[in-house]
């Protein structure tokens, strides 16, 4: 239904949902018209109210509502067979969604086959089509910007752009081994192999953040079986795992609960200034957090691929049942090991193997977090689409140099915006919106790449001083 990184999922789910139909007695997609006539006029109308009362929140049955223009949708059943994940579709129940649905769905005729079923109600006419909690005119501005992207064809992708991105992709990664394989394995080639493998998986890795985003072709299978070969095979690591986190990372960025992406707060770092009061007022503290600006270097960067992401990816891959993707990994770790281990004594592989791993989740980590750590942390506060983006995230200034070694996230704004934009479009739409932040009154942050990297140690040193002035003195 909603918030999905990948529509071609519905497709493959067709003949699920046809059966929960029928389990279920759900109306036949094209009713009679006579039947159609008469299940209008019996549907209800709701208030902003009502429909709020119904967040999958407090005593049973916990009923979970949804609207998208104008139209309530009953998703208490469903959430739980949403490809895109239950946890990404229950954390919208009770709000309206239709800004977020328009942004991530590509294919809405077939969505909206699967949203006839679930359709309950509308809006009563007395009601605003915008919650009170959002800001109606930046809502109905964003809605025209976004009308003017697709007239302007911003959303339609250059093949050529992705076809060199993967080229030099391969190569990096070819050239990697044979480095090793002409120059022997001493330390100097030994060296060399290590930063071009490592730049080829994070080059990799930002190529798979496009494809994941269906960005790439304008037909949704074509992203999805790039997408299985690019994180599976070349990388290591599952794409429908990535999709399930990323939606929710993109759906609610910064939102404590719902974004996957800080859910190392509190049992390892403390984040935000409200969250880090909170925790000292409350007297927890599960690490040193006024020291967490120093140990942030030894831990979070280096570690975070060759740890957490290793086992968190092939756990949910294995009790979620990807099978296809555990193949696809499996064809990784046989090509590195066999092409590898011809060169490398079995410590010495194992060395490299974990060496790159750390690079790479350096590299990774210093650029994902740059954008969002510094800025607001919070519980979920519904607002509007705009408002939700922009405060979670900012931007770092344009080079060739940082569009290439963050792979276009320089513009988290305009991405997180427009999240199926093709990313060699975003500086084009850049100035866009600006102007429409400008005109609602919304800081557009914008920094050097230094700048950004030193604001995430000063972003953590602030929390944990404010923690323990809490922790100690309230």
């Amino acid at each position: 239904m909603v918030l999905l990184q990948g529509d071609g999922d519905w497709a493959a789910g067709d003949r699920d949902q046809k059966q929960n139909q029928k389990q279920n007695q759900d109306p036949d997609p094209d009713p009679d018209p006579v039947m159609a006539s008469s299940a209008l006029w019996s549907r209800r109308c709701f208030t902003w109210e009502e429909i709020a009362q119904h967040s999958g929140q407090g005593p049973p049955p916990q009923d979970r509502w949804l609207v998208i223009d104008r139209k309530v949708y009953d998703i208490s059943h469903f959430y739980k067979r949403h490809p895109g994940g239950a946890r990404l579709l229950s954390s919208h129940a009770g709000q309206d969604v239709t800004d977020a649905f328009v942004a991530f769905h590509v294919d809405k005729l077939l969505v909206n086959k699967y949203l006839k079923p679930l359709l309950i109600g509308e809006l009563a006419p007395d009601q605003p089509s915008i919650e009170p909690t959002k800001n109606k005119m930046l809502v109905k501005d964003f809605r025209e910007l976004r009308a003017s992207v697709e007239k302007m064809g911003l959303l339609k992708p250059n093949k050529l752009f992705f076809f060199l991105h993967l080229a030099h992709i391969l190569l990096l990664d070819t050239a990697a081994w044979l480095v090793l394989f002409y120059f022997g394995t001493s330390l100097m080639p030994f060296i060399v192999s290590l930063v071009m493998l490592s730049t080829s998986q994070v080059q990799a890795s930002w190529l798979q953040h496009d494809l994941g985003h269906l960005s790439v072709f304008k037909k949704t299978k074509w992203n999805h079986l790039l997408h299985k070969f690019v994180m599976c095979h070349l990388i290591g690591a599952s794409a429908k795992w990535w999709t399930l986190l990323h939606s929710r990372h993109h759906a609610k960025p910064n939102c404590f609960q719902k974004d996957p992406d800080i859910d190392m707060h509190p049992f390892l770092f403390t984040l935000g200034k409200k969250f880090s009061v909170e925790l000292g007022i409350k007297k927890k503290k599960y690490m040193p957090y006024n020291h967490q600006h120093k140990y942030f270097f030894i831990t979070l960067p280096p570690l975070l691929f060759p740890t957490y992401f290793h086992c968190h990816t092939f756990y949910i891959a294995y009790t979620k049942r990807y099978w296809v993707d555990l193949a696809w990994m499996l064809t990784f770790y046989i090509r590195f090991f066999f092409t590898y281990g011809s060169l490398l004594e079995i410590k010495s592989l194992l060395a490299y193997y974990f060496i790159f791993r750390m690079l790479e989740s350096s590299w990774f980590v210093w650029v994902s977090q740059m954008n969002h750590i510094p800025m607001d942390i919070y519980y979920d506060k519904n607002l509007d689409w705009v408002s939700t983006q922009l405060q979670a995230t900012c931007n770092v200034e344009q080079s060739l140099f940082n569009d290439w070694f963050t792979g276009h996230l320089n513009f988290q704004i305009e991405h997180h915006l427009f999240p199926t934009m093709p990313r060699h479009n975003y500086w084009k739409v850049a100035p866009l919106v600006k102007s429409l932040c400008a005109k609602h009154g919304i800081e557009y942050q914008c920094k050097p790449l230094l700048t950004a990297f030193a604001d995430i140690v000063h972003s953590l040193k602030n929390s944990g001083e404010l923690w323990l002035d809490a922790y100690l003195h309230k």
